[in-house]
């Protein structure tokens, strides 16, 4: 019987099978064990790792100031059974079965939490030196090379692009960053806003190419399109990443345009008992009136509170809770700490505080009076004090919310 037709007082679940052992799957076993669940709980992890957060992959572990990041919980006090090295191939939801390299998987319960996978630059499969950076694996390989201090090309000029250069400068490697877009993080953030950012490549001694488009990858060469040869002792690629769902094709598990599971505001999916959480799962948002598919850190956080509660609670009957956060993540780059809450594809305002050619600045996103996203670079008080009144929907005073050495909170209506 499905979530969406349960009647109350059905049998609670005693069986809840967690696919996928990131940050998303790890807080979802937490959080049901937080909520009292006393059924079973199988974690399964397609990495043998004991589960691992992924931020400091591009930062203390990269530079190998940090053996690793596995997370600091106890699963076997906890209950947990953890099933690692165990890749998912596909999903029977009228048998209540997940499908796994080491065979059946039975559920009562499953939540998705397979995350995304890095796209792949194509033509460059199986060419010496080039390197994605998304698992423990891929920056233990890349560790030596910013040891050797060679000379390093990035593809693609997104967060992990930036993430990834100031990490190899810190290194001392020489860095050229290629960008088939005009600007850095085209598509995550307008025009206006990027635009400053470009300079901060340069300011940290890297080269920034963009409208640069990679022809191919030679064994120590990157080749662009104007037939420009870039020197490249490794080539590592950050061009966007992909919810990982292609385990669920012909499982009837509703996907979206970008292979993303299509979740409702309960985080539900559209096969019975089986919820979806983190990267691989977009919601609806009544916040922001459209579906959205948030692939950062703390979406991966909150997701499973709310799948933990509305597992534990349906057996009694209550209200399912409703998943509608304020987005929020952060990037660490080039001697900068960049933050970012809200979204702001549907505001009609734009508002700067401070200059941004200098250290700290923020910009303000408005949709009438009310903020619904902001992004503060430096300034990390704004963006504290800017969540909470996208949270409460505040009517903010525009005038006064352009002064930078007023404090948000005294900028309202």
């Amino acid at each position: 019987m499905s979530e969406q037709t349960q009647e109350p007082g059905s049998s609670a679940p005693r069986r809840v099978v967690v696919a996928g052992a990131g940050m998303a799957g790890v807080q979802t076993a937490v959080a049901l064990r937080e909520q009292g669940f006393t059924g079973t709980v199988s974690l399964i992890g397609a990495e043998p790792h004991q589960p691992y957060d992924r931020p400091p992959l591009s930062k203390a572990v990269l530079l190998g100031k940090a053996e690793g990041s596995a997370f600091d919980v106890d699963f076997e006090a906890l209950g947990i059974e953890l099933r690692l090295g165990c890749e998912v191939r596909g999903l029977r939801p009228g048998d209540h079965e997940l499908d796994t390299e080491d065979g059946p998987v039975p559920y009562d319960v499953l939540v998705v939490a397979t995350g995304a996978e890095p796209i792949r630059l194509p033509g460059a499969e199986g060419v010496p030196g080039v390197h994605l950076l998304r698992t423990l694996d891929d920056a233990e390989r890349l560790r030596p090379v910013l040891a050797r201090r060679q000379d390093i090309v990035v593809v693609g000029a997104g967060w992990i692009g930036a993430e990834f250069a100031t990490a190899a400068r810190e290194a001392g490697c020489a860095v050229t960053v290629v960008e088939a877009a005009e600007r850095p993080l085209t598509g995550a953030l307008p025009a206006e806003v990027a635009a400053p950012m470009a300079g901060w490549y340069a300011d940290a001694g890297a080269v920034l190419r963009t409208h640069a488009r990679v022809e191919r990858v030679e064994p120590g060469t990157v080749v662009l399109d104007d037939g420009s040869r870039l020197p490249a002792g490794a080539v590592v690629v950050g061009i966007g990443a992909r919810p990982a769902t292609a385990w669920l094709s012909g499982s009837g598990v509703e996907l979206g345009a970008h292979g993303e599971i299509v979740a409702d505001q309960h985080l539900r999916s559209s096969a019975p008992d089986v919820y979806a959480v983190g990267d691989c799962a977009s919601f609806p948002s009544g916040r922001y009136g459209e579906r959205l598919l948030v692939h950062h850190w703390d979406n991966a956080l909150q997701g499973p509170r709310t799948v933990a509660v509305n597992i534990v609670g349906r057996a009694s009957g209550e209200t399912p809770a409703v998943y509608d956060p304020v987005p929020y993540f952060w990037s660490e780059q080039f001697g900068r700490f960049v933050q970012y809450a809200g979204h702001h594809a549907a505001a009609d305002t734009t508002l700067w505080r401070g200059d941004p050619a200098g250290p700290a600045w923020t910009v303000c996103w408005l949709r009438g009076d009310r903020l619904v996203a902001l992004l503060a670079v430096g300034r990390p008080r704004d963006l504290a004090q800017g969540r909470r009144l996208i949270e409460s929907g505040t009517p903010m005073n525009p005038a006064l919310l352009a002064d930078p050495a007023r404090p948000l909170k005294a900028a309202t209506a």
